[in-house]
């Protein structure tokens, strides 16, 4: 069984934390047989806000998702042929950064658009995010996240402990102090990389979950 898994980091910083948080959750799917696991980096993109125009619903046509010219053209398809996201975030006033925003914004074409509506449903979604403290907006990332995978169909990775996703701290113990040398606190809260990693195995076992009852369901039509 092949499945692709896309890790989207929602972070304005190269190589920062949420990006290596990221990173631990995306190994787990590359060290699988048969996953296709592939990282994008949104602080590389040029992404506009989607403006709400209603092309997507009226004109969309085959490989034509969306009327804005932006990096998302090369995105869509990268999302289209995902099995699964695990999408990235720091808590910015405990909800997604900006930039996360756009790029989820410009998902629409996905639920309101004239040819590909409906086309994430039933695809995975799993949600990860990094706070400066313990109490910096990390559930509520979390949430904002699913709800944008709940709009478009997809089904999140529920397991025990980790509710809405898997978050961790940027700083000592998400306690606020920090190391001025060390821009990289996220490698020793070993609690949020566990459970980064238990996403990527559960994420995984969801999507063969579904593709083998798809087949199940699809082979039961055929026979009826």
């Amino acid at each position: 069984m092949r499945i692709k898994i896309l890790g989207v980091c929602g972070s304005p910083i190269y190589g920062g934390n949420v990006e290596l948080l990221l990173r631990e959750s995306m190994q787990v799917a590359q060290e699988v047989d048969g996953v296709e696991a592939e990282i994008l980096l949104l602080s590389q993109k040029n992404i506009k806000d989607c403006r709400h125009c209603n092309w997507c619903t009226n004109k969309q046509e085959k490989d034509r998702f969306c009327n804005l010219k932006d990096d998302m053209y090369k995105i869509y398809p990268l999302v289209l042929e995902a099995d699964g996201l695990i999408v990235a975030s720091p808590a910015y006033f405990g909800r997604i950064s900006g930039l996360l925003a756009n790029f989820l914004d410009r998902l629409r074409p996905f639920v309101f658009g004239k040819r590909y509506h409906g086309s994430l449903k039933d695809k995975v979604g799993g949600a990860l995010s990094v706070a400066w403290s313990r109490h910096g907006g990390l559930e509520t990332t979390l949430l904002s996240i699913n709800c944008a995978f709940w709009t478009l169909g997809m089904l999140n990775v529920p397991q025990h402990g980790l509710l809405f996703g898997a978050a961790g701290v940027s700083s000592i113990a998400g306690t606020g102090d920090f190391v001025p040398t060390d821009r990289h606190q996220i490698l020793k809260d070993e609690f949020g990389l566990r459970n980064a990693r238990i996403l990527a195995h559960r994420m995984i076992e969801i999507i063969k979950i579904v593709k083998l009852g798809k087949q199940a369901l699809s082979s039961d039509c055929s026979v009826s």
